[in-house]
């Protein structure tokens, strides 16, 4: 496989604020990775220096090739980094249509293909960002970084505060695009167990620094070093 990210000594954070500490991190084209950790050890602060919205201190980003330490976010979702942040970011005031075509790229996810994988979206395809409910919220999120046609997906707890059944859609829209499509993706998830069956590999975070990096079938099948790892 050939490596489509690689973060070389990456320390990074808010202003003068470090939180990542001299990060490594290889991702290879078609590779999935659970980034988990205990709250306040730099999950979201990786994935937000990925995308290009902290301060950067040291390091380099490569995509493939390519260095984008330096470019701005949305040269770097130019590039092909599509971002579904913890907090949605779904424009309120325009239509679910409107959310998902604003940015649109050409490729393989277009709105038949999103309204295909989730029809409520193709129901509310009129109704305004401020209208929905908080699954379909995070489905508009999930759509419009897939409209994007990204070679790379970053999803920042993805199924925080969702309603059960709302979880087990949206898994199985990440099962299909992640594991069936090959999509390369970095998720963070408090809910280790439900994320770590669509992923080839995981990274635990401690302190802003790598302590381990294993299969995630191997943390699957060892319940008690995973709860070590993440005191869940």
């Amino acid at each position: 496989m050939s490596t489509l990210l690689r973060l070389d000594q990456l320390v990074a954070g808010y202003a003068e604020a470090q939180v990542l500490n001299h990060v490594d991190l290889v991702l290879d084209a078609g590779q999935s990775l659970a980034l988990l950790g205990r709250n306040g050890a730099g999950k979201t602060t990786l994935i937000n220096t990925i995308v290009g919205v902290t301060t950067h201190h040291q390091g380099r980003i490569f995509l493939e090739d390519r260095d984008i330490t330096d470019l701005r976010a949305e040269h770097r979702a130019a590039a092909g980094i599509g971002w579904v942040p913890q907090e949605r970011n779904i424009f309120r005031s325009l239509s679910v249509e409107e959310n998902l075509t604003v940015a649109a790229r050409p490729g393989r996810w277009d709105l038949a293909s999103i309204y295909s994988m989730f029809p409520r979206l193709g129901e509310r395809r009129r109704n305004l960002g401020n209208q929905l409910s908080g699954g379909e919220q995070q489905m508009l999120a999930v759509g419009r970084a897939l409209m994007l046609n990204p070679r790379l997906l970053l999803l920042d707890e993805p199924l925080e505060g969702l309603a059960p059944i709302i979880v087990d859609e949206l898994l199985a829209v990440l099962r299909r695009v992640v594991t069936e499509e090959g999509l390369s993706a970095i998720i963070v998830e408090q809910k280790a167990r439900k994320v770590l069956p669509l992923t080839d590999e995981a990274v635990v975070l401690n302190r802003g620094a790598v302590v381990l990096r294993e299969q995630s079938e191997t943390l699957l099948a060892h319940p008690e070093e995973l709860e070590s790892l993440l005191a869940v």
